[in-house]
């Protein structure tokens, strides 16, 4: 008989409720390209190789940060539910698509900043219309240098001045890609239907012309022309996150960050848009490189501003659990 104690484990109810909740994290086109098992032990969590954007993210690196923006997503929902989880990430060579595997322990007294991150998840949502500026961004800035700096990023606030150089890029990304009939198949098929529970709803779409009062945002099909927030210029800031270098390790670790970042904003009453379309390409992401003013390799762009009051938004859908979760 073995004298090993028991290891606490959270029972399978936790489990589902924090993976329920953790799946609310953003993920590109929405295509949530994550599966999860739990042996009831220890969590994995894998890329989805079926869910991978052929066209527009042909080495996974999106599909990567996806899922490590669920793994932050979903270890924060854990903390609220006072279990402690500890990280092997990438942790067998021989599966590459195994991203993480998650062990537990009891957190009687998890931190306040996890718990006001873990309210903010059903909250967050992503806004692709114009804000205005963001009020007291230097102390926000300060809090989200610390929650990148544990995952090797960095986060650099791009001035003003620059905004029109990034928008002409962002512009040129999308013209580009106008010909590319895969691409713009692929897109079309993850956007603009409301019956599916993945991709991106109409109602989270914005139309040509508010996306031109935006600038520096992805093209996606148009929708029924509207002018939301229509005395509004985007006021919003953009920070780049920014990675040492390029492996999927690197990926994973942005997709953190990039969560700790959105849900914070969000705790922080702020609303926030991550941009993947300005780093797909080669010169977007040489323009930034340029723009930081330090070594590294940029990979997402946010913008930050505050949304005015103009109504609930829907909840973009979300796949059932028993898509993403197999219990064993």
């Amino acid at each position: 008989m073995s004298d090993q104690p028991v290891r606490e484990v959270p029972d399978h109810p936790t489990v589902r409720a924090a993976i329920r909740l953790g799946c609310r994290a953003p993920s590109v086109h929405n295509t949530q390209p994550w599966r999860w098992v739990f042996d009831g032990t220890a969590l994995e969590l894998s890329r989805d190789p079926d869910l991978q954007l052929a066209a527009a993210d042909p080495t996974g690196r999106q599909a990567v940060i996806s899922c490590g923006a669920v793994l932050h997503h979903v270890r924060t929902a854990f903390a609220a539910a006072h279990w402690r989880t500890a990280v092997t990430r990438l942790p067998d060579p021989d599966r590459p698509e195994l991203l993480a595997r998650i062990e537990f322990e009891p957190w009687p007294e998890p931190p306040i900043g996890e718990l006001r991150r873990a309210d903010a998840i059903d909250r967050r949502y992503t806004d692709r219309l114009p804000m205005e500026a963001p009020i007291g961004l230097t102390s926000v800035v300060s809090t989200l240098d610390k929650l990148v700096a544990p995952h090797d990023l960095s986060l650099d606030v791009l001035t003003d001045e620059v905004r029109p150089r990034l928008a002409l890029v962002s512009e040129q990304s999308g013209a580009l890609r106008r010909y590319d009939m895969e691409y713009q198949a692929e897109l079309r098929w993850w956007a603009g239907h409301s019956e599916r529970s993945e991709g991106i709803p109409p109602s989270a779409l914005i139309s040509e012309s508010e996306r031109a009062r935006v600038g520096v945002a992805r093209s996606y099909p148009p929708v029924e022309r509207s002018a939301r927030r229509g005395d509004l210029d985007d006021h919003a800031r953009l920070v780049v996150l920014s990675t040492g270098d390029e492996s999927p390790l690197a990926w994973l670790r942005t997709g953190e960050a990039l969560s700790a970042v959105l849900l914070d904003c969000t705790a922080s009453g702020l609303s926030t848009c991550a941009l993947t379309h300005v780093t797909e390409l080669t010169a977007g992401r040489r323009l930034l490189a340029g723009l930081i003013g330090h070594p590294g390799v940029p990979q997402v762009v946010v913008r930050i501003g505050i949304a005015p009051e103009d109504g609930q938004r829907p909840p973009t859908p979300r796949r059932p659990l028993t898509d993403v979760l197999t219990e064993r």
